[in-house]
C-alpha cells in the first residue's frame, strides 16, 4: 500500500517571541497555533497519517490538549524532537509507517496554510521527487559581505522565498537526511538537504498569507488575516 504521510514539526523553543509559552502553543483567536496545522492536514483526504514532532516532554500535553479528539486516529505518533529542526524532522522520518511513498513536511507554526496547493505539490513530488511551496520576494534583495557592505543586488525574478509544506519521495528525503548526518551538514529546510544530495526540487507558487509565526509582529499579521477570512 502506498501512503502519503505528514510530519508536522513543533519542537522549537520560540525564543524570538519573547514569551514564557512556546510559540506553537500560543493562542491565536482562541486556539493554539499548532492546532491550525494539525486540523488542516487531518481534513485532507489525500493524507493517510500524521507524525507530530514536539519538544521532549510535551508528548502527553499535545495528545491531551492540542490534537482534536476527532483527528486522533489520523495522528499516528507524537514523537520527541531533537536539538535542531533537522534532527526533529529526522526523528519524524524514523516514525513513519511502512509503505510511506510521499512525505509532506510542514512547520507547525505556519497556521494559515489552507491546503489549496497540496494537490500541485503532491503531483510535482510524485513526478520530480521533491517539491516546495515558495513565493517571489516583494523587496529587492542584497547580498552583503561580513561587514554588511553590499556585494551585489540579486536578480529578483530568479528568487523565491521558501515556505512549507515541502513534499518528497520517501527514499529521497530519508537518504538526504542520512547523508547530511554522515557529513555534519545542517540546513534550515529539508529542500536544501535534497538539493545538496543532487536532487532537483520543483517550486510551486504559494500564498503570501502562509506566514511563519516567529515574532510578536507575526501574531498581529496572522490575526488580521484570520479576521479577513471570516468576512470573505
Amino acid at each position: 500500500m502506498s501512503l502519503i504521510s505528514t510530519i508536522i514539526t513543533a519542537a522549537g523553543q520560540g525564543l524570538r517571541m519573547g514569551t514564557d509559552t512556546r510559540k506553537q502553543y500560543l493562542s491565536l483567536q482562541g486556539k493554539p497555533i499548532l492546532s491550525y496545522a494539525i486540523e488542516t492536514f487531518i481534513g485532507m483526504p489525500a493524507v493517510n497519517n500524521i507524525i507530530l514532532v514536539v519538544s521532549p516532554g510535551d508528548e502527553s500535553f499535545c495528545l491531551e490538549n492540542i490534537i482534536p479528539i476527532h483527528g486522533r486516529s489520523k495522528v499516528q505518533a507524537v514523537v520527541a524532537g531533537g536539538a535542531s529542526r533537522q534532527e526533529s524532522v529526522y526523528n519524524g522520518l524514523l516514525a513513519l509507517p511502512q509503505g510511506t511513498n510521499l512525505v509532506i513536511i510542514h512547520d507547525g507554526v505556519r497556521p494559515l496554510f489552507e491546503g489549496n496547493e497540496i494537490d500541485a505539490l503532491l503531483e510535482a513530488a510524485a513526478v520530480n521527487g521533491a517539491a516546495t511551496l515558495a513565493v517571489p520576494p516583494k523587496d529587492t534583495v542584497k547580498l552583503v559581505n561580513e561587514y554588511n557592505k553590499v556585494v551585489r543586488t540579486l536578480p529578483r525574478e530568479r528568487l523565491w522565498l521558501t515556505q512549507t509544506p515541502q513534499v518528497f519521495k520517501y527514499d529521497i528525503i530519508m537518504n538526504a537526511h542520512q547523508k547530511a548526518r554522515r557529513h555534519g551538514f545542517e540546513a534550515t529546510d529539508d529542500a536544501s538537504l535534497v538539493e545538496v544530495s543532487g536532487q532537483q526540487v520543483r517550486v510551486i507558487e504559494g500564498s503570501y498569507e502562509n506566514i511563519k509565526i516567529t515574532t510578536p509582529e507575526d501574531m498581529i499579521i496572522a490575526e488580521a488575516i484570520l479576521n479577513r477570512r471570516k468576512h470573505k
